[in-house]
């Protein structure tokens, strides 16, 4: 039996997760589709303006993604302390860019609520407002059908578009965080559709770089891109984890790049020019990176973190056991770091 959302998403634990999407029957919905030929890959370009607008509705991050032919990978962090700071008023106009709102909340933000019932009612309903503006599940709601209502219009056409609602991976240290974003960044060079980060497109180290260049390319598909930018989670380069990800950018793309560049033979022997100095500053080693970023395609499950970590996750949860703590207690140290919070 799937294990319930509400077990995998654990705010307490940490802020950040992984989430996956994958077409239905895992065709080729958003790329070139082998059997008619037919291609599909402009609608990435609709992910990037939904992201776009999503990102600057939700009280939540987003760290990492990659928009591929029939998956979607995105790397967020639910920023708690942001939705409490809003203002009922911020809060409706948030909630009014993706849904309409009661009349009585409307008449509240026009201070028309007379009565006390009235008043509490609509505050009510603005809690549940702020409280979905930070959960990731509503997040991947207001995504995922919007494409598959936008797609299913154009091809006149019901049923799915997705293969179910979307994996999460609770990302449980930095390790696991940066690997996973890594791991995402990096789809496109694993699939053979671009050979370095900078031709990466539908990725959010392409648009990380694109930003640093601040380029104003004439190429077709980065002006498509450049109508919609996605608000990317910042790389702050300090401990203030609640405002950014608290690694320099620069090192980070060292290491991106330093990862992508490994080359394999049946793991048999790779190029190294160096260890990053990201990998230097967790106290990691090259084999161990290489396999953390790996377990995002083979090992890895609800849960990425370290072993004690995991076992806490089950007491909470009343639960013996979890998927993938074999891997994780090979790849992650004993001596962690203690969990990402908000």
């Amino acid at each position: 039996m799937p294990t319930p959302r509400s077990q995998q998403i654990s705010l307490s634990d940490t802020p950040y997760y992984h989430c996956i999407s994958r077409c239905v029957r895992r065709t080729f919905l958003c790329g070139i589709d082998s059997v008619t030929n037919k291609d599909y890959s402009y609608r990435k370009q609709w992910f990037i303006e939904r992201l776009a607008l999503l990102s600057k509705t939700f009280a939540i991050d987003v760290c990492a993604y990659a928009i591929m032919s029939n998956h979607l990978h995105t790397v967020l962090k639910i920023n708690a302390s942001l939705a409490q700071s809003w203002s009922d008023e911020t809060v409706i106009q948030h909630w009014q860019q993706l849904c309409s709102i009661p009349v009585l909340v409307d008449r509240y933000l026009n201070g028309k609520c007379h009565s006390k019932a009235e008043q509490n009612r609509a505050q009510e309903t603005i809690a549940v407002f702020r409280d979905r503006l930070m959960d990731i599940s509503w997040f991947m709601r207001c995504l995922n059908e919007h494409i598959a209502r936008r797609a299913n219009a154009e091809d006149k056409c019901t049923g799915r578009f997705w293969e179910g609602r979307f994996k999460s991976q609770a990302l449980l240290d930095e390790q696991a965080i940066l690997s996973c974003m890594v791991y995402v960044d990096l789809n496109p060079i694993r699939a053979d559709i671009s050979q370095t980060l900078e031709d990466s497109d539908y990725t959010s180290v392409k648009q990380r770089i694109d930003s640093i260049k601040k380029t104003k390319s004439i190429s077709k598909k980065i002006t498509q891109q450049s109508t919609a930018t996605i608000k990317l989670a910042p790389f702050i380069g300090s401990s203030l984890k609640y405002k950014g990800i608290a690694f320099d950018l620069n090192d980070y793309l060292e290491l991106a790049e330093w990862t992508g560049r490994i080359k394999r033979d049946d793991k048999r022997g790779y190029i190294k020019s160096g260890t990053p100095a990201i990998l230097q500053k967790l106290q990691l080693n090259e084999d161990t990176w290489l396999e953390t970023v790996d377990g995002f395609s083979k090992g890895f499950h609800s849960f990425v973190g370290p072993e004690e970590q995991l076992k806490s996750l089950c007491l909470k949860q009343k639960r013996h056991w979890v998927r993938g703590i074999n891997l994780c207690r090979k790849l992650f140290k004993i001596n962690s770091a203690a969990p990402i919070t908000t």
